[in-house]
């Protein structure tokens, strides 16, 4: 099927090849989809990134039978006038570039706005100028806080699904303080969204909004010291990632008592995936795209993935597993959470007829083995000290 002869859309009627522009094409999301459109469809893709480490697998000359479908085109989409080229060349342009770091929200929050919001804005204009269908990737985080964080902590409605889960056509976006800045990039990606809505409204452009809810997977982000900076923080699954491979207690950022719902990343894909070849049914919407049964605190999380590493590393833990921290002495100033983040999946269920599959033990096996097999032998060398003559 790898060439997805007779391949079908949701209502039954054949798939014609599209060309694809992929901004952000050589990150985490952009690599796993790259992949899934080669192995599984006939489009092309003409991928779009300053690195393309994630996806050098797929660009061997003449090696794989889809030579020719993807070609990678160096490029930073803040200042190259070869971008409205590229978008006019495609039936469909997918913006997957962001500054997603939380680390990065507070320290760094004027490139965090500029990246998620000023960077953006060259593609949704050529996408309305030229006619081209768009799929931009927001994030969860647009919802900022839940109704009932702002309840007293044991009030009975904290409980009620109204009060917290995620609703796209529904729920407000609830920021902290200007002071926070942490906000600067849900603030900076909310814009975006309602940029590309009026675009929708006032010219018609054609276009789909995806909210991923923590997408976790193989070649997630980095780990510090190997293939990214030493003194770089990546998001929570990395940095618990990076200290279970060197056998340090997981830093829990205010106890942990914030919750999270993750997904695969694979199942993700599959819903990207239908969005990309519905468009009659995708377009003009806002998707979560999460797993609202995988849910827990952080705290479990790092109890859960201590648990997972020992049995795909043969390794006993270390005795006192997880440590508290600060967010102040964590993230610095400026840091505040979301207390709760559920999607609620009525839309896409809807639209696409789309559920995720994988467990949350699942997805931490499937991406903790890739972690120890991929990490462990480079994080040996690095902490070895070397021996005196």
């Amino acid at each position: 099927m790898a060439n997805g002869v007779g391949r079908l859309d949701l209502d039954g009627r054949p798939i014609k090849p599209l060309t694809i522009c992929m901004i952000g094409a050589g990150g985490f999301i952009g690599s796993h989809l790259c992949e899934k459109l080669m192995t599984e469809t006939p489009h092309k893709v003409l991928a779009l990134d300053v690195y393309n480490d994630k996806i050098k697998h797929l660009l061997e000359p003449d090696t794989v039978e889809w030579a020719g479908r993807i070609q990678f085109h160096r490029i930073n989409i803040k200042h190259d006038s070869r971008l409205e080229g590229l978008v006019k060349m495609a039936d469909l342009t997918i913006n997957l570039a962001a500054i997603c770091t939380p680390a990065d929200y507070n320290t760094r929050p004027l490139d965090t706005i500029y990246s998620n919001f000023i960077d953006a804005l060259p593609v949704v204009k050529y996408c309305s100028e030229n006619n081209k269908r768009l799929i931009h990737f927001s994030t969860c985080e647009v919802y900022g806080k839940t109704i009932g964080s702002f309840l007293p902590k044991d009030h009975p409605l904290r409980q009620d699904p109204e009060f917290y889960v995620l609703k796209e056509d529904v729920s407000p976006c609830i920021f902290g303080s200007i002071e926070k800045q942490r906000w600067s990039y849900a603030c900076a990606k909310q814009l975006i969204e309602r940029l590309v809505y009026a675009e929708g409204a006032e010219n018609g452009l054609e276009f789909t909004i995806v909210r991923p809810f923590n997408w976790i997977g193989p070649r997630m982000d980095f780990i510090p010291g190997i293939d990214g900076p030493s003194e770089g923080v990546p998001r929570v699954l990395a940095c618990f990632s990076n200290n279970l491979l060197r056998r340090e207690p997981l830093k829990l950022v205010d106890g942990g008592e914030s919750q999270r719902t993750f997904i695969y990343i694979k199942d993700a894909i599959e819903a990207v995936l239908l969005m990309i070849e519905n468009p009659e049914r995708a377009n003009g919407h806002i998707f979560n795209v999460g797993n609202p049964n995988n849910e827990v605190t952080v705290r479990q999380l790092a109890e859960m993935m201590t648990e997972v590493y020992s049995k795909v590393s043969g390794e006993t833990a270390i005795e006192s597993p997880t440590i508290d921290v600060s967010s102040k002495e964590f993230y610095g100033e400026g840091y505040d959470d979301s207390d709760k983040r559920i999607p609620d999946m009525t839309i896409i269920n809807r639209q696409l007829g789309w559920n995720p599959k994988t467990s949350l033990w699942d997805l931490l096996e499937s991406t903790l083995t890739y972690q120890h097999t991929t990490y462990a032998e480079a994080i040996k060398k690095a902490t070895s000290k070397p021996v005196a003559s």
